[in-house]
């Protein structure tokens, strides 16, 4: 029997942490050559340095602690000769872990010292005890009881969800020692060099009326730079470039960190993790306590990395992080026009106060009845047209008689690119609303300038200042900040777009490699 080659170098991974990594998993595991890249990103002379102490607040594999340990072997050989008696130091007085789970605290350890036991007689190092320098403790939910909410005041989670004391007993609780304490620096009593992990990256709790998400990595982000090591880097998801849920005073603060020096970004998470997908990507990041100024910024797409750029996280103009290196230039180019952006044109959410659960009325029984739109399983991207009866809407009244666009507040969920960004607009007429599951932008004084605005909503040029700001399905009001208004006694196209904002032909064709061309249909929106 003959194996073929070919088929053996393409499926035969010999880490195991390698195939860990690549099964599809609640917890994102980390691949060892991502890990590598984050210790490529610290100064090398950290592994030569006896002194140098490393924590992982968020054990899973293992995987920073075993390569950190392997480069500290090569790299302390000059120091401590003897092997054994260089592991033994390394192990016993260099890396630290505090394991997320009872199960992971075993697995940290089998991948670090060899054994799941630290003293047990397969263990690389011998400790006196069985957990070695990888800790895992049984921590609580702390609830607040204040409030009907009952939160717990270190992650958020519900005390109604499905994470509390009752629910869980005798079960993991996730509720991580490493942000559920005030004091951090108590766990091991001891000053770190470096904090390096992949942390959690939220809780799906059920917050007590259905699933729910909240973030959580920013959390061991916040809590590791109380510790004021000399050296921060995590891999995180990228969300918190833009805020949203949970995140906004998170991303303020780190987008005004000078000690933010790198940043590695992959818009795509699976080209970070096989067969993870994760909405608006993964990032990681170095934060260096000593020194400060501006920011490297790389961005990767499949194999390819676009040439670095340091720069300011925090561009004049806009409050969240623009993403691309590509796009700063057209960024500057549009924001010296100094126009006035969509964003005060564009409702905010539940425009006429019908949330998505309201479906409006199958006939219409009375003269005064007015359409409403909401979301429908067919194809038309007007979903299904009800009626309501007019005495029903208490919100927006100003809009429900003038001509308007409506456009959804979700997107595609798709994260590959070429990519819509935003849904199909179409025209509003007068005398129709719509539930939650469109945004109003408008209004105006005849059907031909919402037209005029379709054209602007289909270019390229609109939606892909759109994406600078959406980094998840969701587009509300805000995503439309840095979009100019236009006249709209005129239709728009791209390429009279370009000529007014001055882009280049690289940056058209980097536009065209972003955003999937969308057809005009002055009746309907878009095809």
């Amino acid at each position: 029997m003959s194996i073929r080659t070919d088929v053996f170098k393409n499926l035969y991974k010999p880490d195991v942490l390698s195939c860990l990594a690549d099964l599809s998993n609640d917890e994102v595991f980390t691949p060892p050559d991502i890990a590598n890249r984050l210790l490529d990103m610290l100064p090398q002379e950290l592994f030569r340095n006896p002194d140098t102490k490393f924590l992982d607040p968020a054990c899973k594999s293992g995987v920073f602690l075993r390569e950190i340990a392997k480069r500290l072997i090569a790299g302390l050989a000059d120091k401590i000769p003897n092997l054994q008696e260089r592991c033994d130091w390394i192990f016993h007085h260099q890396l630290y872990g505090i394991a997320i789970t009872e199960l992971t605290s075993l697995l940290a350890r089998r991948s670090v010292y060899c054994s799941k036991y630290a003293n047990g007689p397969f263990s690389v190092s011998h400790f006196d005890t069985p957990v070695g320098n990888i800790v895992f403790h049984k921590t609580k939910h702390k609830w607040d009881r204040r409030n009907k909410k009952g939160h717990c005041i270190f992650c958020g989670t519900a005390y109604k969800g499905t994470l509390n004391d009752v629910k869980r007993d005798g079960m993991e609780s996730h509720a991580y020692e490493f942000i559920h304490t005030l004091h951090p620096e108590e766990i091991f009593n001891m000053k770190f060099d470096v904090i390096i992990s992949n942390p959690p990256y939220q809780l799906n709790d059920g917050g007590g009326n259905g699933a729910s998400a909240a973030p959580i990595y920013q959390l061991f982000v916040e809590k590791a730079m109380k510790l004021n090591p000399r050296y921060l880097t995590m891999i995180t998801p990228s969300r918190w470039f833009t805020g949203g849920k949970g995140l906004d005073t998170f991303r303020d603060h780190m987008l005004h960190d000078t000690h933010l020096r790198i940043i590695h970004d992959f818009p795509e998470a699976s080209d970070c993790f096989p067969n993870v997908q994760i909405k608006g990507g993964v990032s990681y990041f170095l934060w260096d306590r000593d020194n400060n100024g501006e920011c490297t910024v790389y961005s990767h797409k499949g194999d390819k990395v676009s040439t670095p750029v340091t720069r300011p996280l925090l561009e004049r103009g806009c409050d969240t992080f623009i993403r691309y290196n590509e796009a700063i230039s057209i960024f500057h180019k549009v924001q010296e026009k100094n126009e006035k952006s969509m964003e005060s044109i564009v409702s905010s959410r539940m425009p006429f106060g019908f949330p998505n659960t309201f479906k409006g009325y199958k006939t219409k029984d009375n003269s005064s009845d007015v359409v409403i739109y909401v979301s429908g399983n067919n194809r038309d991207i007007r979903g299904t047209v009800a009626y309501v009866p007019r005495d029903k809407i208490l919100k927006g009244n100003q809009w429900i008689d003038k001509p308007k666009v409506f456009i959804g507040k979700a997107g595609s969920g798709s994260d590959s690119f070429p990519h819509p960004i935003l849904p199909k607009p179409f025209y509003g007429e007068p005398g129709s609303v719509c539930n939650e599951s469109y945004l109003l932008i408008g209004p105006f004084t005849t059907k031909k300038e919402c037209q005029n605005v379709i054209s602007y909503i289909c270019t390229k040029f609109f939606r892909f200042l759109v994406m600078l700001k959406k980094n998840s399905q969701n587009a509300p009001k805000g995503v439309y900040s840095l979009v100019p208004q236009q006249d709209f006694s005129k239709p728009w196209t791209d390429g009279e777009l370009y000529k007014k904002y001055g882009i280049t032909k690289e940056e058209q064709t980097f536009i065209d490699t972003m955003i999937r061309p969308m057809n005009l249909n002055m009746e309907g929106g878009a095809n």
